[in-house]
């Protein structure tokens, strides 16, 4: 990075203090995971430089042979990768895929059925402040109370009653398997288009730890960065019946050019996700996430639904007398990020919700073990005993650094 050191030093210094804080912390985020060096030089790289508006054979400007090549190499690996019959690779982010969906095979006003957002779905699920809910007619199932788990019998009653156009099956802070076939089956027998957005597992059903929705369901969306370990952007697979609706709706539906060196980022990320040790990364993510929740578990503190299946938790903080937003700031102070989350039937606001988000996606990159994971667990729960113990919290802000030289990033 010589050329940014001596033309902005400014950006230069930051970028080393991100990097410090990266190596130095225990990354819990759910949403979020580290690129590999390839990744990041593929999107670094003259790829930027091109502007590429239309498809692969159909651009609307002149010179985009190469880039041409390099995206039709990325749609190939990710075909090979969910063995999807198409998708497109350009969406910059999984809103605005998720966007070109509900533009592609929806009209304004249309009803969808979706996961509700505290109960573990996402703001473009059909969230009311979301585009997702002010355009179309989003209604909402939710988790049982008393298990923390998405009923799908209740899920029918729903669909049966509503008769919606698009069932939408996904979460972004939801810790057990969806029952893919069963959405599909429901969605038949009401006649629904069947879309799921697979954001936080996708690497997990890349490395055939979970189940793939592909075969079942017509669309597909998804982000590259968190369990992926791409950049941070989106794709979005189907059926190929569904193929000319869901390119139209991306281009010129919602988006110009696309992004070329984050495409190429994707597809060395693809490349990656098809080696075999991938599918080793993602079998340990899930062992690390039921370490972590089971020592969690074992010191008290309430885990929605009792356990995981993926990567992610949502820690109920009021078990321990704190709110998420409390525990997310002590964590904080130690060197461990964390998302404060909303948990089912919260009776706290979204700014000061009673959860915590955790995943292990990011650690496992890192190397950390099952017994690294039951470590993080005792730390959190030091660190939230003694939030208010500043020379208590630099005592662990010493041990997280030491934990963390063990299990180098990028230096």
């Amino acid at each position: 990075m010589k050329n940014l050191q001596q033309t902005d030093s400014a950006i230069y210094d930051i970028i080393q203090k991100e990097t410090e804080r990266q190596e130095y912390g225990i990354e819990l985020i759910a949403s979020e995971n580290y690129t590999s060096k390839a990744v990041m030089e593929a999107m670094g790289s003259v790829l930027t430089n091109k502007y590429s508006e239309g498809y692969v054979g159909k651009r609307y400007y002149g010179g985009n042979e190469v880039i041409d090549e390099m995206e039709q190499l990325a749609i190939d690996r990710c075909k090979e990768l969910f063995g999807c019959e198409h998708v497109n690779v350009q969406p910059l982010s999984g809103s605005p895929a998720n966007a070109a969906v509900y533009l592609a095979v929806l009209k304004p006003g249309d009803k969808v059925l979706g996961l509700k957002l505290d109960h573990g779905g996402h703001l473009s699920h059909g969230h009311p402040v979301n585009f997702s809910g002010m355009l179309y007619n989003f209604v909402q199932y939710e988790v049982e109370k008393e298990t923390g788990r998405i009923d799908m019998d209740k899920v029918r009653e729903i669909a049966l009653r509503e008769k919606p156009k698009m069932i939408l099956a996904g979460f972004s802070a939801y810790s057990r398997n969806l029952d893919w076939k069963r959405f599909k089956e429901i969605a038949d027998e009401v006649g629904a288009i069947t879309m799921a957005d697979i954001s936080h597992i996708a690497g997990l059903i890349a490395g055939k730890a979970l189940e793939s929705p592909v075969p079942y369901f017509d669309i597909v969306t998804t982000t590259t960065h968190k369990t992926l370990r791409g950049p941070r952007a989106a794709i979005i697979m189907c059926k190929e019946q569904y193929a000319k609706a869901i390119d139209k709706g991306l281009f010129p539906g919602m988006q110009g050019g696309p992004h070329d060196h984050i495409n190429a980022g994707k597809a060395v990320a693809f490349y990656e996700a098809l080696q075999p040790e991938f599918q080793e990364y993602a079998k340990n993510v899930i062992k690390n996430a039921q370490a972590m929740a089971n020592e969690l578990m074992k010191r008290g503190y309430k885990i929605i639904s009792d356990g995981t299946d993926n990567h992610l938790m949502v820690v109920d903080m009021t078990s321990k007398g704190v709110s998420g937003k409390e525990s997310e700031v002590a964590l904080e102070k130690v060197g461990i990020s964390t998302s404060r989350s909303t948990i089912p039937f919260d009776t706290r606001k979204p700014f000061d919700p009673s959860g915590l988000r955790i995943g292990t996606a990011a650690i496992t990159t890192r190397g950390f073990t099952e017994e690294d994971s039951v470590k993080v667990a005792d730390i959190i729960d030091r660190t939230i005993q003694a939030r208010d113990d500043e020379e208590a919290l630099k005592k662990i802000r010493e041990e997280i650094i030491a934990l963390c030289k063990e299990h180098p990033l990028y230096q």
